[in-house]
């Protein structure tokens, strides 16, 4: 089974085919809403979508690696990191019983 990524191009095409808004209308939609998502995230550190999951941003603290390819020690930095958690509800849409 190969898997295809759904791209924002993707999504504006299917919000076109299904209203009757012009593509450029749409596509600043989208734009507006993914802007609100991230401010959200960057603001709130955190993203709720009823029926659909929670996305969450944490800090990850510094702590010691290796380079894969040289084997060398190294101290990745610290950082912030997004989880998604699937709602329940798509949880059970996705694993029917």
């Amino acid at each position: 089974m190969s898997a295809s990524t759904l791209t924002k191009a993707d999504i504006v095409d299917k919000i076109y085919e299904k209203s009757d808004r012009n593509r450029a209308e749409v596509k600043a939609n989208v734009e507006t809403m993914l802007e609100i998502m991230k401010e959200a995230i960057q603001k709130d550190h955190a993203l709720l979508i009823s029926g659909f999951g929670k996305f969450e941003a944490y800090q990850k603290n510094a702590r010691k690696g290796r380079n894969p390819q040289t084997n060398e020690s190294i101290i990745l930095s610290e950082r912030k990191v997004i989880v998604f958690r699937l709602s329940r509800k798509l949880r059970a849409e996705l694993n029917p019983q």
